[in-house]
């Protein structure tokens, strides 16, 4: 069924032969009169050979100087994947025909890569980029803006008769370049970003394949080659073909055998691609499951022992709030025959403290259990206080709160 995608439309082509053994989706981007639909099928039956099933884009002419048209396109495209993807994750192949990179894939990368207004969440942006496992450019990626742009747009037939046709090539050149006046600085970025768009998409792990050849007056040969050179220097896997004589979008036609050996071997790398994209995400979640679950693991822990400190102490919050001890009546509730006197002189026996006890050693609290655990007899030992001055245990000066403390023993 025939899409309206706002810059273009797109429909599905499933080759009903193949569906048993479906291997992955290929979404061919095609541009304005570029290549025919007869020419379109030649390569949906050549993917479908292989068990892949395709997406066909059909971007309109104006989309390289209006790139609103063509991120409305790539948007549409994005969510119509997504509705394949998310019960069956697959291999996903981008392949582009003469302009179509321009016309609308590149948008689709910057949606993916969130450097476009429009965006995806992150879920299906992640299923997205896991899924992208190759790159095809066939006589391209070009940049059709300009002079290039008016014999884009003209069929290479007309532009050879001599005569009034001649008149109809001036008035798309007149065209073409009143649009790049008009949309001079404006075009200028958005040549730049393009480009930029391409290169960063290396960064999707997938490699490339480009057909071209150097007699294509429509997709030059240098500038083709230095694309080329530029995406290897990145760190991005490419395979460059190039043919002698074939024309533009003709290289399939012209040399059937060796396009369809190399395409083939191109779509099973993908699914390898693919296969270990998804082993290191699945290896990645469950990394980051382990990382969850331990963190929860300190964090029940770090809970249980803040809240056995306070099942232990109460510590005041305020300024005249008192941190009191438990006392001997406290654990012992239930037996009776104490009287009420000692127990108010016990709870009434109180330390005040500037900030919340530690279990430092050399604190109030610290000094008071440490005190609690060492032995009645301490004959001979000495203590230093905060003068650093040595005391005998067996002289009868002691300090007051070391007879408080001895009193509650």
């Amino acid at each position: 069924m025939l899409t309206n995608g706002g810059g273009g439309t797109f429909y599905w082509s499933r080759n009903e032969e193949h569906t048993s053994k479906l291997q992955g989706i290929v979404v061919i981007f095609a541009w304005g009169s570029t290549i025919h639909n007869s020419e379109l099928s030649n390569y949906i039956n050549l993917y479908s050979s292989s068990g892949w099933t395709s997406l066909l884009v059909l971007s309109d002419f104006f989309n390289p100087f209006f790139p609103e048209r063509a991120t409305s396109l790539a948007f549409s495209i994005l969510n119509e994947l997504l509705e394949e993807l998310r019960p069956r994750p697959c291999p996903l192949v981008f392949a582009s025909f003469s302009g179509g990179s321009q016309a609308c894939m590149y948008k689709v990368f910057q949606i993916i890569e969130g450097t476009c207004e429009a965006h995806l969440n992150l879920d299906d942006n992640r299923l997205i980029m896991t899924c992208i496992s190759g790159q095809m450019y066939d006589s391209g990626p070009v940049n059709v803006t300009g002079d290039l742009g008016a014999r884009f747009a003209l069929q290479s037939s007309i532009l050879n008769v001599p005569g009034s046709s001649k008149l109809v090539s001036m008035v798309a050149k007149g065209v073409t370049s009143g649009l790049d006046a008009l949309f001079l600085t404006r075009f200028g970025s958005h040549r730049s970003e393009y480009w930029q768009t391409l290169y960063s998409s290396v960064g999707l792990g997938a490699p490339f394949l480009i057909l071209c050849s150097e007699n294509d007056d429509l997709a030059p040969y240098p500038v083709i080659c230095s694309f080329a050179q530029q995406v290897q220097g990145l760190g991005g896997h490419v395979r460059l073909i190039g043919w002698k004589d074939s024309p533009h979008v003709g290289h399939y036609k012209h040399n059937p055998i060796q396009y369809r050996a190399a395409v083939t071997e191109f779509l099973d790398q993908s699914i390898s691609i693919f296969n270990q994209k998804h082993q290191i995400l699945g290896e990645r979640n469950g990394m980051e499951g382990m990382h969850a679950n331990i963190c929860e693991l300190i964090c029940d822990l770090q809970k249980a022992a803040v809240d056995s400190n306070q099942s232990f102490s109460r510590v005041a919050t305020g300024p005249n709030d008192h941190f009191f001890l438990p006392s001997s009546a406290e654990c012992q509730a239930s037996k009776e025959s104490g009287s009420l006197q000692d127990e108010e002189k016990e709870r009434k026996t109180t330390v005040h403290l500037a900030s919340p006890p530690g279990l430092n050693p050399h604190s109030v609290l610290g000094q008071v259990l440490f005190d609690v655990c060492v032995p009645r007899n301490i004959e001979g030992w000495d203590i230093k206080f905060e003068n650093r001055k040595p005391f005998a245990t067996g002289s009868k000066q002691s300090s007051p709160l070391r007879r408080l403390r001895r009193s509650r023993l």
